[in-house]
């Protein structure tokens, strides 16, 4: 091994699961020695760690639709970074690859749900976005659940995270009229202006429902909702015939101690013949090729925009996850390695 390969590996592990919020009794940070790689393993030293609402419900010992990280485990989440030594016949050192390696400065692979990505075709930290899973979600979330046609009215919620930005700005391309949810009027500006979102609601500052109905004056036909609560309620009573709302999550829900809180307007979907289907990512996975090709070409052609919000150092870890939950992210929230 190169000396360079002799460093330390930083990793934050599962301590305890949390009730409510992570604390920073959660969490427990640990440096290691790197172990030897041997026949058909190779070492990734990571660069860029995905932020993703999602991770709170890993935390959680729960059925779900992948199993809970296990006490003691490093931190599952979506990596980029670029392999140093390499004893696997399909990665040769300098590929820059993309996977679930952790919150870790290094990790070591068999190669299982490695890819290889081009990191003269995108920034790196896009392959954690828009290239990545959130951009997967956004696009069949929308395009094979949502079905947007042209001439309909799409809402957003959670419009300036990830998959939001991504989400209205496919709608536009599919000549929608297009409506964001998003907190604080920093963020609802960014949205007109720079996504291009024919309007927006702020839900820190004005009534949801009012500022829905002013926006939507033909109601809503999809709905893409990535927080549940209070906004899912309010656009519930908003909804069309034959409405259809997309669950991509509810982010304001995941640190509840008490139960989650439904819907209690939900039989608008009785009433106006829609639908309300959660959505998975996974599920398209051997699609991805299509979707990034898409998506590829969108953010090539100047039609899609991509706004990252960058954080640096492993350390910093407990508090910027904490960030996606406090809606302090502008963007793509990602976290460097070495700050």
């Amino acid at each position: 091994m190169t000396s360079d390969n002799k460093q330390i590996n930083k990793q934050w592990r599962l301590k305890a699961r949390p009730i409510g919020e992570p604390s920073a009794d959660t969490w427990e940070y640990t440096e290691t020695e790197l172990p030897t790689i041997t026949d058909g393993e190779l070492l990734i030293k990571i660069e860029y760690i995905s932020m993703d609402p999602a991770m709170r419900g890993w935390l959680n010992d729960a059925k779900s639709y992948i199993a809970p990280v296990q006490i003691g485990e490093v931190m599952r989440a979506g990596t980029v970074g670029k392999v140093i030594e390499s004893k696997h016949e399909k990665f040769a050192v300098g590929d820059y690859v993309a996977g679930h390696n952790g919150v870790q400065s290094y990790a070591i692979s068999d190669g299982t749900g490695l890819h290889k990505v081009d990191p003269n075709l995108a920034p790196l930290s896009y392959y954690l976005g828009v290239l990545g899973m959130p951009g997967m979600t956004g696009y069949f979330g929308l395009l094979k659940t949502g079905q947007p046609k042209a001439g309909e009215t799409v809402v957003v919620s959670g419009a300036a995270g990830a998959v939001g930005g991504l989400v209205g700005q496919i709608a536009k391309l599919k000549g929608c009229r297009v409506v964001g949810i998003a907190g604080g009027a920093k963020k609802c500006k960014f949205l007109v202006d720079e996504l291009g979102f024919d309007a927006a609601v702020d839900y820190k500052n004005e009534h949801v429902k009012k500022g829905l109905k002013q926006a939507c004056p033909d109601g809503v036909d999809v709905f893409f909702d990535n927080v549940g609560g209070d906004i899912l309620n309010d656009v519930l009573t908003q909804i069309n015939l034959h409405a259809r709302i997309v669950i991509c999550g509810a982010i304001s829900q995941y640190n509840n101690t008490t139960e989650v809180k439904g819907p209690s307007n939900y039989l608008s979907l009785l009433v106006n013949r829609a639908r309300m289907e959660g959505i998975v990512v996974f599920d398209n996975i051997k699609e991805y090729p299509i979707a990034m090709k898409d998506i590829a070409g969108w953010i090539g052609s100047g039609d899609i925009k991509v706004k990252d919000h960058i954080v640096e150092g492993i350390e910093t870890f407990p508090d910027t996850l904490m960030m996606l939950f406090k809606g302090e992210n502008f963007g793509k929230l990602v976290l460097k390695v070495e700050g």
